[in-house]
């Protein structure tokens, strides 16, 4: 088969499944409270069942990460987040103000399209599609071609859970022959009412380029300070946490430690004791030459996801036993310092500074690169976490993992696994991404007041179209004896006086 051949199968299988999506959607729409948590808590199950086979596909076939802490992302996407969102109230009255007679109403959004990335496959797709149902979408996802085995093995198990407890037929599908011209129909086709894109920089700005709602979030490149106050070992600890989880595939995960040159020695010691391996510049120029696409700082997938002690091989050298993140010295951010870009893998940018307000100029410059994600900060000065909260990010994460923080696995953030950039980062949405994206909201409200009488709104308010002559008189009395000056003699600024008189008079 060739290439027009595959495209023109992707094109007609993207066009069945959303006409069959919006069938199920139409259906969905009219179910209670009650059956669509059945629904959900078979799919729960499922996903619990095959947790860890779905981690051996993805693991196995991207080559990213390690399947026990995928195992966890798709038990936080299914249990856990069930278990966080079950009470969520997503259909039928949502409020009800009866003092200002307004009452809210959830209705569903429709057809949802759910663009899911090779990094995070299958616990994205369980994750979107528990939305989905929880709104009462259908949803029909578009997976990275990286990723399409994983990926459409967890769709199908989701799918076959859902209509096993009573959804219609269609309401979660897949494209199982990934394209780009199905993918851009599917984003621009009728029935598609929604887009939820997570993924790459391209495939997120197409989605908001498709002229209808979309949900995109962009790359992250989140710089952990270490401030003065910290407690060293616990900060050392967390960013250990947060970039070795699933080998740095979390976009909320650290990619540049800063510290002062007060902390610095300590820093450096800890971060030694936990298993960083401070490169040399040589090896660290090595590193950046073989993670990054040549000219770029994009990253060669070969690279994505990988432990510390295979990229120093692949780099040409050793790293002792137990190296679990290898660091890189910076001087500067940008295109001559490749390091200062997002890194999902294990490898860590390192700068020191003078102090704090040389902290928030640097972080400032890195988050340019990953504007409106994520900054954590590892301070017990409360004052300085506020002096940072003019951070360009949507979430700040404070002596925590950033990478767990992020998604909401050791706080009170809603777990997701689409976590909003806001308008600073080009995004519709600045939150962690759950249910309450996927619905509509309509409101009902009843007059409170008598327009009547438009006083009624503002009682102070007046209206007189014929301005008082005094407050004229008091105009031209104030310019009676100004002086001429740039040339207007005091005739002609007489003149334009009165004219102005006239003029606020409603003279002619």
């Amino acid at each position: 088969m060739d290439r027009y051949d595959r495209d023109l199968r992707s094109l007609q299988e993207a066009r069945d499944k959303a006409r069959a999506g919006a069938k199920a959607a139409a259906e969905i729409a009219t179910f209670s409270e009650d059956k669509i948590d059945f629904i959900l808590q078979n799919m729960v199950r499922v996903a619990e069942a095959n947790k860890v086979m779905l981690a051996e596909m993805a693991n196995k076939e991207t080559g990213f990460g390690n399947v026990y802490d995928k195992t966890f992302k798709n038990h936080l996407a299914s249990t856990l987040f069930y278990n966080e969102i079950k009470d969520m109230k997503c259909q039928g009255v949502l409020s009800d103000d009866e003092e200002k007679q307004v009452i809210e109403i959830a209705y569903p959004a429709g057809l949802v399209m759910g663009i899911t990335p090779s990094t995070n496959p299958t616990s994205t797709i369980i994750f979107k599609a528990i939305c989905a149902i929880k709104a009462r979408d259908a949803i029909v996802f578009a997976p990275h071609p990286a990723a399409l085995n994983c990926s459409v093995k967890a769709a199908e198990l989701m799918a076959v859970a859902a209509e096993e407890a009573g959804a219609p037929v269609g309401t979660i599908s897949i494209i199982t022959n990934p394209s780009m011209e199905a993918s851009n129909w599917l984003m621009r086709c009728p029935e598609v009412k929604l887009i939820v894109a997570t993924g790459g920089p391209g495939m997120v700005k197409a989605a908001y380029a498709a002229g209808k709602p979309a949900i995109g979030v962009g790359p992250g490149n989140s710089p952990a300070y270490i401030e003065k106050t910290a407690n060293i070992q616990q900060a050392v600890q967390n960013i250990k946490i947060s970039k070795t989880f699933d080998q740095g595939l979390i976009c909320a995960s650290e990619q540049s430690i800063v510290c002062e040159e007060a902390n610095k020695d300590a820093v450096i010691a800890e971060m030694k004791k936990q298993g960083f391996y401070f490169m040399t510049r040589e090896q660290t120029q090595k590193v950046q030459n073989i993670i990054f696409k040549p000219g770029t700082h994009n990253m060669n997938s070969k690279f994505v996801g990988h432990k510390a002690e295979v990229i120093a091989a692949e780099a040409g050298f050793t790293v002792p036993e137990g190296t679990v993140i290898l660091v890189g010295e910076q001087d500067g951010v940008g295109p001559d310092y490749p390091l200062s870009y997002e890194k999902l893998t294990q490898v860590i940018a390192f700068y020191t500074v003078y102090n704090w307000k040389e902290a928030h100029d640097l972080c400032n410059r890195l988050l340019q690169h990953g504007i409106g994600h994520t900054f954590s900060i590892h301070t017990e000065d409360k004052d300085m976490v506020m002096k940072f909260s003019d951070m360009p990010v949507s979430r700040i994460m404070v002596n925590s993992p950033s990478a767990q923080g992020g998604v909401g696995g050791c706080n009170n953030l809603l777990i997701s696994y689409t976590l909003g950039c806001g308008t600073i980062g080009g995004s519709a949405v600045s939150e962690n991404v759950g249910p309450q994206n996927f619905i509509n909201k309509k409101v009902i409200a009843w007059a409170t007041v008598d327009l009547s009488d438009l006083k009624a709104i503002d009682p102070t308010w007046d209206y007189d179209p014929e301005p008082e002559a005094p407050a004229a008189d008091a105009f031209a009395n104030a310019f009676a004896n100004t002086p001429a000056s740039n040339g207007i003699t005091q005739d002609q600024l007489n003149e334009i006086v009165n004219l102005m008189v006239k003029s606020l008079k409603g003279e002619k």
